[in-house]
Parts: structure tokens; C-alpha cells; sequence
């Protein structure tokens, strides 16, 4: 955004909200965070957060600018207001001398909720919320759903030919997307804390599931393998040491394939629970307890129809390649029980489409049909 005169609020919220953006994938678990001052219309400083612990917005934003006393602060996330990995936010705003605070939406964290915004008050700035409110909080939907539920945001990915197959009667899937499609996928990993696949994909198509080349975080591989079924030479056990793995395993797995897991170097991770949802909740819970906000699940289809099942799906991804297999016992990308009746499907919301080559990538985040 130029920093001409601009009159519109707005305008200079959006602009935050863009700043924030930028830190996509590397300042998780925190928020993505985009701050701008303003002075007579202009836009005299700007900042976001750029990577987990390192400088918030706000005090980027007052670094960057000459003299921000008496400035209007836009902000996309209530200021900050405790001391953890840096001090708080809003001493650096009073400090610094800045006059207005314009939040979009409020921070539900339990050491923030508020409280930033009244300490701001408390010394006497002037401050407002909700300029952008919806945009900010969809923003950071994967930080809001953690905080508030202890859940990471699970994004459903799949790739899937155009009469929706995802491998042929034979079990044969490689490869129904394209190149670009797959470069994509490399991209979405590299944002992500984990990438899971089920035993039955593990097995099949003996993935890596690293981002190549790597992007700014780099995910656990994580393997629902109630069995503990993974073989010890697979590529994901054998490069353990290039990016952590981890298998999820019932309560009945042998202790002899756990111990030789372990002993390479796998995390074992496990799960409760009579069925496979169940086991896929307690596996997400356990993730988020280690602060982990975005999870990408990559099949197969009884896991994503575990998944839809149990309505634990946030956000999905869907590469469409122009291909048609055919085949009544082909797999389609969804297993699971499904709806009974057309007016109870997951309606996907906040649609995009995009053409890559001659596939199509479709996302969008499931919508309040949701159960």
C-alpha cells in the first residue's frame, strides 16, 4: 500500500492485516500479527511478527517509524499485555507515546482477553475494536480454534481424479496430479507443525511427507497406525533424523514392533479409544497440547472419513486432475459412514479455485453444517 493520504480506516487495517500475512508458517503457535501508524493520513510506520519469539508487530511498527508519538496504531490482534518470550505490547505503545489504538478484533488468549485493551485505556489512549473484525479473525482461525479448544486447525488434502477416485481398483495412485499440483502440496507442508497419514497409505505408497524444497516450519510426520505396522525400513523411519516422526498406536499394538520403532528414533504416541475417530480426537488433542496449530491430514480414505465423521475437519484442499479411472471398487477420498440425507452435507465455505496445468486446487473451510 503506497503511503500517500488516505482517509479510510480501512484501508490502513487492511494494509495491517496484509503486514500479518507475511508470517504465515513461521511465528506459530503464536498469531499473525500486522501493525500500522498513522499520522495525518499517512502511514508512518509499519511492522508485523515475524517469527516465534522474536519482536511483535507493534514494536516493529514503532521501530520503523521516525517519531510515533501522538500516532494512530492500527493493529489486526489486541495488543499483547504480559511478559513471555518478549515484553508486553502495550507498555511499548504507551511508552513510544502513541495516541489511538484501532484493534480488529480481540485476543482470546486467557493472559490477554481484553486486558490489553484496558491497560491501554487506563492510560488514557483512545481505542476502538472491530475495524475488519471477520477478516482478522479468519485470519487467524487456526490460533483462535487452539486457544479456545485446545485443537489445532486440520486441513483435509487430497488429490482426486475428475469422476473422484483416488487410486484405481488396483490400489494404483501415482500420480493422478499433476507437477504443479504437487509443488503446491510441498508448499502447504512447509507451513505446517504436522502432515499424518494413515497405516494403509504409509504402506501403500511409502511417502516422505517433508516439504521439498523445505519452507519456513518443518512438520512432524505422523503415522495413525493402530498396529504399529510401519516398517522400520520405510522412508519415513529411515530419515527420522532429517524431520521428526511419530506413529499413533492403540492400546493392543505390539510391544515388540513399539520397542523397535522407539529404537529408531520414532516417537510413539498413543491413542484411546474404541474406534477410529475416537483415536483420531484423542491424537488431535494430544497435538494440541504441544501447542501444535495447523495439522495437515493427507489420507487415506478411512482416515479423512474418520475425520468428516466425527466433524473434525476445519479447512480442505482438493487437487482435481482431468483423469477418469472408472471402477466401482475404486476408492473415493472420503470413506467413512457420511451424511444419510443431502441437506445434512458439509457445506465448504470461503470457496477458491485455481488451475494448475490442467488440474484444478479447490479449497474452502467447512461451513456450520458442520457436526
Amino acid at each position: 500500500m503506497p503511503r500517500g493520504i488516505h482517509t479510510d480506516p480501512a484501508s490502513f487495517m487492511q494494509r495491517a492485516l496484509e503486514l500479518a500475512r507475511r508470517g504465515e508458517g513461521y511465528v506459530e503457535p503464536n498469531p499473525m500479527v500486522g501493525c500500522v501508524l498513522v499520522r495525518d493520513g499517512v502511514i508512518c510506520g509499519e511492522g508485523n511478527h515475524e517469527k516465534f519469539g522474536g519482536p511483535h508487530a507493534e514494536v516493529n511498527a514503532i521501530g520503523s517509524c521516525d517519531d510515533p508519538k501522538g500516532t494512530t496504531a492500527f493493529v489486526t490482534l489486541e495488543p499483547c499485555c504480559h511478559t513471555g518470550k518478549t515484553g508486553p505490547c502495550t507498555k511499548a505503545l504507551i511508552d513510544a507515546g502513541v495516541a489511538e489504538v484501532i484493534v480488529a478484533t480481540v485476543d482470546p488468549f486467557a493472559e490477554v482477553a481484553g486486558q490489553g485493551i484496558e491497560e491501554l485505556k487506563q492510560a488514557a489512549l483512545q481505542v476502538t475494536t472491530g475495524l475488519l473484525e471477520a477478516e482478522a479473525r479468519e485470519l487467524n482461525a487456526p490460533y483462535f480454534k487452539r486457544v479456545r479448544t485446545g485443537m489445532p486447525w486440520v486441513i483435509a488434502k487430497w488429490a482426486m481424479t475428475l469422476d473422484g477416485k483416488i487410486a484405481t481398483a488396483s490400489g494404483s495412485s501415482k500420480w493422478i496430479s499433476n507437477e504443479q499440483s504437487r509443488e503446491v502440496v510441498h508448499q502447504v507442508r512447509g507451513r505446517m507443525d504436522a502432515v499424518v497419514v494413515g497405516i494403509g497409505t504409509a504402506l501403500a505408497d511409502d511417502p516422505l511427507l517433508t516439504s521439498r524444497p523445505p519452507g519456513p516450519r518443518t512438520a512432524w510426520r505422523v503415522v495413525v497406525d493402530e498396529q504399529a505396522r510401519l516398517p522400520v525400513d520405510s522412508q519415513l523411519v529411515t530419515t527420522v533424523a532429517d524431520a521428526p516422526v511419530a506413529v499413533a498406536v492403540g492400546s493392543d499394538a505390539s510391544p515388540h514392533k513399539v520397542e523397535e520403532l522407539r529404537s529408531r528414533g520414532v516417537e510413539i504416541i498413543s491413542v484411546d479409544g474404541d474406534s477410529h475417530a475416537k483415536q483420531l480426537g484423542a491424537l488431535l488433542r494430544g497435538l494440541g497440547q504441544q501447542n501444535f496449530t495447523n495439522v495437515l491430514f493427507e489420507g487415506g480414505s478411512s482416515v479423512l472419513g474418520a475425520l468428516f465423521d466425527r466433524g473434525l475437519v476445519d479447512e480442505v484442499h482438493c487437487f482435481v486432475a482431468p483423469k477418469l479411472v472408472g471402477g466401482k471398487a475404486a476408492l473415493s477420498p472420503v470413506g467413512g459412514q457420511g451424511v444419510e440425507q443431502m441437506q445434512a452435507a458439509m457445506q465448504v465455505e470461503s470457496l477458491k479455485l485455481k488451475q494448475l496445468g490442467g488440474d484444478i486446487y479447490v479449497t474452502g473451510r467447512l461451513g456450520e453444517l458442520r457436526e
